[in-house]
């Protein structure tokens, strides 16, 4: 216990690293999400077959695995990070998790009726105006609880940063308790409750939201 508050300015800049990463991803990721989602549904056929291809591989493909193409990888092309922990992985975690944000999104369409966009078309309004002024209002407000919960999962997901250069909560309780290994249990528990701080009033978040929703439909 004693570890874990004298050091706590250092938990707490980690814990900042963690929520600005989140923070950051979470805002790249929610736009390329939406732009994939516009994708799968567009009536353009190498749109809808990108956003398709894309969701599928890379929502299949390991996390950390997108962490090592972009830190290891990408340099030996050229490509280098002005910011060596903290770039790599934004770039890795918002491509990651824009494929879940843009199935999530995507159900918000889906729920959408269908007669509304024929209702837009037949008074002249074009794919992209129907999508933006009729479908996706409505389709965001269906889909914000699922998008929290992919939000949820973001700020976990920045745990993997850990092992690439970048310095966050768990880099830190791993250092902490590699220095003072018999606080290592309150460490653990400290740095626990630190994530739960995010996670659970986002999860509180969704489920107003989705009281809102029922009610509203």
């Amino acid at each position: 216990m004693q570890t874990f508050v004298e050091n706590f300015g250092t938990i707490w800049g980690g814990f900042l690293a963690t929520l600005s990463l989140t923070a950051v991803a979470g805002v790249i990721s929610f736009v390329w999400g939406a732009v994939l989602a516009a994708f799968r549904v567009s009536p353009v056929g190498p749109l809808r077959t990108f956003g398709t291809i894309y969701v599928e591989v890379v929502r299949n493909t390991p996390l950390t695995l997108m962490f090592f193409f972009w830190v290891f990888v990408m340099p030996t092309f050229g490509v280098i990070f002005p910011e060596l922990g903290f770039w790599p992985a934004v770039v890795a975690l918002s491509l990651y998790t824009s494929s879940f944000v843009c199935e999530s999104l995507r159900s918000g369409i889906n729920s959408v009726g269908i007669g509304q966009a024929e209702a837009a078309r037949s008074v002249g309004f074009t794919f992209g105006q129907t999508l933006t002024h009729i479908v996706l209002p409505q389709a965001w407000r269906t889909a914000i609880p699922p998008l929290i919960s992919v939000l949820i999962a973001l700020t976990k997901n920045t745990s993997v940063a850990a092992g690439f250069a970048f310095t966050e909560l768990v880099a830190v309780s791993q250092r902490l308790m590699n220095a003072n290994p018999s606080d290592g249990l309150f460490i653990f528990f400290g740095i626990g409750l630190l994530y739960l701080v995010i996670t659970i009033p986002l999860g509180i978040l969704a489920g107003q939201l989705e009281k809102k929703v029922a009610f509203a439909r």
